[in-house]
């Protein structure tokens, strides 16, 4: 038999196959070419933790933690948070835990929020006694900072390709 008729042949097949899954596919909600029009409700964050960890002369050691929650039936991928930490309305830290997704090949770093359960998400972060802010360290020192914790979480259905990149805004302060 001929090779060419039997590399036809095959090629046939797989096209049709492919033809087959596309229409199929596409006719099922939420289907592997269907676009996703869901709409996700918001997540839920709250502050779990900020503490001042230690300070020596030269630099602070800071923690802080989020508390996670889901309302979605289905899980959320939280891409990253953003946050700025001040005292007394003064700039001390701007931090992001996790990455937004920057190209097709690069390696993911999110977070899967689960609807059962909320998670915890947070990282420790140092800042630098520069010697400009002396009111900023012994507050420090003492453990009696005038905190203020703000930004957004950027999160989206449990894959980039399905719904829309959505927002949150949060705000916290030690008087909450």
């Amino acid at each position: 038999m001929n090779p060419r008729i039997i590399v036809g042949a095959a090629a046939s097949v797989l096209i049709a196959i492919l033809v087959v899954f596309w229409l199929f596919a596409s006719d099922v909600e939420g289907g592997f070419f269907s676009p996703s029009t869901q709409e996700v409700l918001p997540l839920t964050i709250e502050l779990f933790n900020f503490s001042v960890l230690e300070v020596t002369e030269k630099q602070a050691t800071l923690e802080i933690k989020f508390k996670v929650s889901n309302p979605n039936f289905k899980s959320v991928m939280l891409q990253h948070i953003k946050y700025l930490v001040y005292h007394n309305d003064v700039r001390i830290v701007i931090g992001e835990i996790g990455t937004a997704p920057e190209g097709f090949l690069a390696s993911p770093n999110y977070f899967i929020i689960l609807n059962e359960r909320p998670s915890l998400i947070g990282e420790k972060f140092t800042i630098m006694n520069t010697g400009n802010t002396p009111e900023l360290w012994e507050a420090l020192a003492k453990n009696e900072l005038n905190w203020r914790v703000s930004g957004e979480a950027f999160f989206n259905l449990s894959s980039i390709t399905a719904g829309q990149e959505n927002i949150l805004k949060f705000d916290f302060s030690k008087h909450d």
